[in-house]
């Protein structure tokens, strides 16, 4: 009798599954046949970018109901800032940041590094989420293919006394634990993140710049979504990008930098920035400000 009831109940169970279709993807999951598209980083997460693109990716899948399958690779499919780029560039992989090397990728982007012009996040995010980022959002796409999903800060220090060296974040560490470099310039949230405290003993917050980069993706794959899915896109970049400031902002502040770095063994010291600020202003502002004269008082006017 067990045995009949058990068969009984087996083939109950064959017949609700046949009804129903078949087994279904997870919530999250992607579909058979799903349009995928991959975001390379140069890190994993808890590093803050990393921790947004990966939570872009993931919500990416969900929210499109699996019709796309975005995955993020943090620090394994490409390692270096440009190689990211020139594969985007190419179609390669669907989406990628140059992280600290924006301005050796697009050099339209190098204005924004000079000391003290960007004054702080919300003049940033002003320019970036207003009419200058779309006008960068339709040079890179005439320029470089590229259509640009958020710009968000990442993080010179050239006539300051200091002298800049291009380098990719992979080599960063190592060089200074050889000497080769003498600092890094680095948000305290990824000072925490990327353990920069076991190969620098100070901290300085000179707040001396903002350092803009930009998630962007391949155009001709953007082209290939329809509406609805370049709607979904942008607004869940919209979002990593307010998830990225929130990492940031949250500790970018004296308090909060000793509160954190001190208890992993850093010194951590407060500069005179309204000096540092006059010095950018006489010495560093007037041969940029003729260079980047198209740009300058955009700039200088948003509020």
């Amino acid at each position: 009798m067990r045995g009949r009831l058990l068969g009984t109940a087996v083939a109950l169970l064959v017949v609700a599954i046949a009804m129903s279709g078949g087994p279904n993807p997870a919530s999250g999951q992607a579909k058979p046949g799903a349009k995928k598209i991959d975001l390379a980083h140069i890190t994993p997460p808890p590093e803050s970018s990393a921790v947004a693109f990966k939570w872009m990716c993931e919500e990416l899948t969900k929210r499109s109901g699996g019709a796309i399958n975005a995955v993020f690779h943090g620090g394994t499919l490409l390692t270096k800032e440009l190689e990211i780029m020139d594969a985007v560039k190419s179609g390669n992989i669907a989406m990628g940041a140059p992280s600290g090397a924006a301005c050796t990728a697009f050099p339209e982007m190098c204005v924004f590094l000079t000391p003290y012009l960007v004054r702080d996040y919300h003049h940033a995010y002003a320019m970036f989420n207003g009419e200058i980022g779309k006008n960068l959002d339709e040079t890179f796409q005439k320029k470089y293919k590229l259509k640009v999903l958020f710009f968000y800060d990442y993080d010179t220090v050239n006539g300051l006394g200091a002298s800049a060296v291009p380098m990719p974040w992979g080599e960063v560490i190592p060089a200074a634990q050889q000497g080769v470099i003498d600092g890094a310039d680095l948000p305290v949230v990824n000072i925490n993140a990327l353990k920069a405290y076991e190969v620098a003993k100070y901290a300085s917050m000179t707040y001396h710049n903002y350092g803009p980069t930009v998630l962007v993706m391949n155009l001709d794959i953007w082209r290939g979504f329809p509406p609805e899915q370049q709607r979904l896109v942008s607004d869940v970049s919209r979002e990593a990008q307010t998830k990225v400031r929130e990492m940031t902002e949250s500790v970018d502040n004296f308090q909060k930098a000793k509160e954190i770095l001190e208890a992993k063994g850093m010194k951590v010291n407060q500069a005179d920035v309204a000096s540092f600020r006059k010095i950018a202003e006489e010495k560093i502002w007037p041969p940029y400000r003729q260079q980047y004269a198209d740009m300058w008082d955009k700039i200088v006017n948003t509020r």
